[in-house]
């Protein structure tokens, strides 16, 4: 979503400013690529780019092409082949061996087009599907990005897509993007149906200053972040000019002041145990599935043992849901290290992932997008 949001903002700037704009977008990957089907770039007619598609090593000949569909007007399907040895661009340098293929759409502002489609998935705040339509045959029209689909809604309304409505709709379910193959207007096309997940919700009790390098680690990763504690001294947009929203509330009333959904993930390091303890108790019952205390073992221990003198027990599955000492295990001691070993547990709840080094993985780094969407 960071990505997505950057694009909306780099477009409305090169708007207000006279530039035409298109938008490359990897639509199709066939062995190892370094970005997967959904990553976006804009590029400007002056050679601004915002996002990417690869580790930099297709962005200068992307950008060349990304004018060529401003000068014409129109949308193209580039294929780079990262795996052909006689490629001296593309080839064995970059050890990707995999096939891209990326669409560029020529962004038409006095037409409802692509950039719609971001704004609207943005604004959605729950996860939603946008569906690309593209073809490999060489000379085929390139639909590009055509309908946004959430909640048994699509939009436009009035779209010629109602075949796709079942299939996005599995993609929603299952939370995974397909490429499939499908029919449009008598022509066979391939169609990018990508799942977004909405951005995370990042919930800090605490505003002290070990919470700053979070916020700012936070804030790179483009979450959605809430400061909130009872000091009016300390949770101020002063210290924490990158949060999204500042609070000062009691601890009794923290959960009624927020938005709890699976995507909100609340970390507890007020340093005020009581304070601490009433947002833990209050939190059991949500919905949210990660709970990070800051502390040691034997303050987690002495909160559950309190909770249970108030005839409150935690249950084995909320108790999977609570991570203390939170963050991961990588010998942090500074309030900096700290804050990214909590990034990155917090990164590796939400993709399922135990947080090990990528050495020991026997697998592909990234799933491959299927074409199946039953």
């Amino acid at each position: 979503m960071k990505e997505i949001n950057d694009i909306i903002k780099a477009y409305r700037k090169a708007q207000a400013e006279g530039k035409k704009t298109a938008l490359a977008t990897v639509v199709k990957v066939e062995g190892s690529s370094y970005r997967q089907p959904g990553a976006r770039m804009l590029v400007t007619e002056d050679g601004e780019l915002t996002g990417a598609i690869s580790g930099g090593c297709l962005e200068g000949d992307a950008l060349k092409k990304a004018l060529l569909a401003i000068h014409q007007q129109q949308n193209k399907l580039i294929t780079y082949d990262t795996s052909n040895d006689e490629d001296s661009d593309f080839g064995v340098q970059l050890g990707c061996n995999g096939i891209v293929h990326i669409l560029f759409e020529f962004i038409d502002a006095e037409k409802s087009n692509v950039i719609d489609l971001l704004t609207t998935t943005a604004a959605e705040w729950r996860d939603s599907v946008l569906t690309c339509l593209f073809s490999l045959e060489r000379g085929q029209k390139q639909v590009g990005t055509v309908l946004f689909y959430s909640q048994n809604k699509a939009w436009p309304e009035n779209n010629h897509f109602e075949a796709l409505s079942e299939d996005m709709a599995k993609v929603l379910e299952k939370q995974t993007s397909v490429v499939k193959t499908i029919t449009y207007k008598n022509v066979s096309y391939e169609a990018l149906i990508e799942y977004i997940p909405p951005a995370v919700s990042l919930v800090i009790a605490g505003a002290g200053n070990d919470v700053k390098p979070l916020v700012e680690i936070a804030s790179v990763m483009g979450w959605e972040i809430t400061v909130a504690e009872g000091r009016v001294s300390h949770a101020t947009e002063k210290r924490f000019p990158l949060a999204n929203n500042i609070m000062v509330v009691g601890a009794d009333d923290f959960v009624n002041n927020i938005i709890v959904d699976e995507y909100t993930f609340v970390v507890l390091m007020t340093h005020n145990y009581r304070y601490d303890l009433t947002v833990l108790k209050n939190l059991l019952n949500c919905r949210n599935r990660y709970i990070g205390v800051l502390g040691p073992k034997s303050k987690l221990n002495r909160m559950i043992s309190d909770l249970a003198e108030e005839d409150v027990v935690v249950s084995q599955e909320q108790m999977e849901r609570i991570y203390g000492p939170v963050g991961l295990d990588i010998g942090a001691e500074t309030s900096e290290e700290i804050a990214l070993s909590v990034t990155a547990e917090i990164k590796a709840v939400l993709e399922g992932k135990k947080g090990n080094s990528l050495r020991y993985k026997k697998e592909k780094i990234h799933h491959a997008i299927s074409g199946d969407a039953q």
